[in-house]
């Protein structure tokens, strides 16, 4: 037994011994140049590394540092920088046949940048691509991990890892700060450029949230490494739309949004499928985050070289409210064009009631939309920040709750005696509207309300929310009293403009004056004028009828 042990002390010892040794008798630095050139070759840029330094124990050699040129016709600063890479390598033939076996590469807290041109060009897309390397390959007199010749570079690794790294993307030649993600890991195992092979990705997002993609690659392509076939589950959480820099500010977008889907790429056309669930959205720069989240189920199909797509299905759900939203988008330098459509069929106001501060709508001070339902056929066109929305929208069978146009319209009902209560009912309400960054256009606007009648007219509201509308209310029912029908207003035979000034907060309802006294000379009243002077009372004369629209009584002489 003690002969046992002291010969396994001695094989022991004579380990230690080699461990300690063979790092002194193998002169490491000196595969240097071979191991910058076979990178170079492979990857088709010109690759750097500092000093090499052997452990026996872990199997591998560490570089200090290095540098992986970009391409020049991008930029002259390196596409890459590591603080420390750690290169895998076969022990034995090292140290007995100075034969160096790569067998993986871990990239530890590198600086990776990546520029794309308005083409849709990045700065990837020649990695691999032998003509772009300054570094000559490898003699034939060079051991090499493949003897097969072949235009596809022929660096093999059971694993390649990128740890806490840092990544930069932007548009090349641009001054616009860069969209940065941190804390990058990426895990790929039996690496070819000739196969397929599997990844894992995870990385923290610009202004927060993170990513995770998980799914397989390759082979890559030769002649354009951004046109390498691909499929992946797409994971993304937490994604803030202002903070990221993925929208431009002035659009007024903002919120989180998380998705989960699935990404496939041929190469030519990438499809992506998934959902997208978004809360406390806000789609207007005035507007305010909405009170409950929405949820989008889409698939699209986008050409990689022509840069544009097809969005094929886009479910839009807030509660029981669906619309259906289909159409093309182009992606053109920094900015993205839509020719899209939204159709939206009977859906519930109570559900729409708590997106309207994120699309900018306000309310009357105090009131809410309440039951009813809102339909929409409307066309979005222009760039993401510009966008213009257009088309027909009816409201139906809806009340505004705390709200009493009676009240508001008191220079009116002291002509018409209308009342609506605190509650302002609506049957319906219709018109052409057109939504721009310079305010919101509403054309051949009908609205009718039991208990005043069918209002009809044009107007604008501006983006800070003021309300110049020129209005007409053909009167009907309890609405239409004898001072009207004297005057000549309301019921069959005419009708009162008004104006609704102010802002969507507090509109302002004012007579239209003008307008009035053009329709009733129009209408004959210059003939009822005479016929009333000898035969009606004074406190009956059409002037004291049209000062009613003002609140106004004569005053006894």
């Amino acid at each position: 037994m003690k002969r046992a042990l002291k010969i396994f002390g001695i094989v022991v010892a004579v380990m230690l011994l080699a461990v300690i040794t063979l790092p002194f008798l193998v002169n490491v630095n000196s595969f240097r140049p071979k191991l910058e050139s076979e990178l170079s070759t492979a990857l088709g840029r010109d690759v750097k590394v500092g000093n090499l330094s052997l452990s026996i124990l872990s199997g591998s050699v560490s570089a200090e540092n290095l540098s992986i040129a970009d391409d020049p016709a991008f930029s002259k600063d390196a596409f890459v920088r590591a603080k420390d890479l750690k290169v895998g390598v076969e022990i034995m033939p090292l140290v007995f046949s100075k034969t160096l076996h790569v067998t993986d590469l871990t990239l530890d807290r590198p600086e990776i940048t990546l520029l794309h041109e308005a083409s849709g060009k990045w700065n990837f897309s020649s990695l691999g691509n032998k003509s772009q390397a300054s570094a000559k390959p490898a003699s034939s007199s060079e051991p090499s991990s493949s003897s097969k010749p072949s235009s596809t570079p022929n660096l093999s690794v059971n694993k390649l890892d990128v740890k806490d790294g840092r990544l930069s993307v932007n548009r090349a030649n641009s001054s616009a700060k860069p969209h940065v993600y941190d804390n990058v890991t990426i895990g790929v195992r039996d690496f070819s450029f000739s196969w397929q092979f599997p990844f894992k990705l995870t990385a923290d997002l610009p202004g927060g949230g993170n990513l995770k993609l998980d799914g397989k690659a390759g082979p890559i392509n030769s002649a354009d490494a951004s046109a390498t076939p691909l499929e992946a589950q797409v994971n993304v959480k937490g994604l803030d739309l202002a903070a990221s820099g993925f929208v431009d500010p002035s659009s007024g977008i903002a919120g989180l949004a998380d998705f989960d889907g699935n990404l496939n790429s041929d190469g030519k056309q990438a499809r992506t499928s998934g959902t997208v669930k978004a809360e406390k959205l806000k789609l207007a720069e005035k507007g305010s985050p909405a009170g409950r989240p929405v949820e989008v189920k889409y698939a699209t199909v986008y050409d990689l070289q022509k840069q544009s797509g097809n969005l094929t299905e886009g479910d839009v759900s807030l509660g029981k409210a669906l619309a259906k939203l289909t159409g093309t988008y182009q992606t053109q330098g920094e900015s993205t064009l839509l020719n899209m459509k939204l159709n939206a069929d009977a859906m519930p106001v109570d559900d729409l009631q708590t997106m309207l501060p994120a699309l900018g709508i306000i309310l009357p001070s105090g009131s809410s939309l309440q039951g009813g339902t809102l339909s929409a056929n409307l066309g979005i066109v222009g760039p993401l920040e510009k966008l213009v929305i257009t088309g027909p929208i009816r409201l139906a069978q809806t009340k505004l709750a705390r709200f009493n146009l009676g009240s508001k319209m008191s220079a009116i009902s002291a002509l018409s005696g209308a009342q609506t209560g605190p509650d302002t009912s609506i049957q319906n309400l219709s018109t052409d509207a057109r939504v721009a960054p310079d305010g919101i256009r509403t054309q051949n606007l009908n609205l009718t309300i039991p208990a005043l009648g069918t209002v009809t007219g044009d107007g604008m509201i501006s983006p800070g929310g003021a309300l110049n509308y020129k209005m007409l209310a053909s009167l009907s029912g309890g609405a239409v009293t004898g001072l009207t029908q004297m005057a000549g207003l309301g019921g069959k035979g005419g009708s009162i403009p008004f104006l609704i000034q102010g802002t969507t907060s507090d509109p302002k309802f004012v007579p239209d004056v003008q307008g009035m006294v053009s329709s009733q000379l129009k209408g004959g009243l210059g003939n009822a004028l005479g016929n009333m002077k000898g035969n009606n009372p004074a406190g009956n004369s059409p002037m004291n009828a049209l000062g009613g629209l003002f609140g106004k009584k004569k005053k006894k002489q």
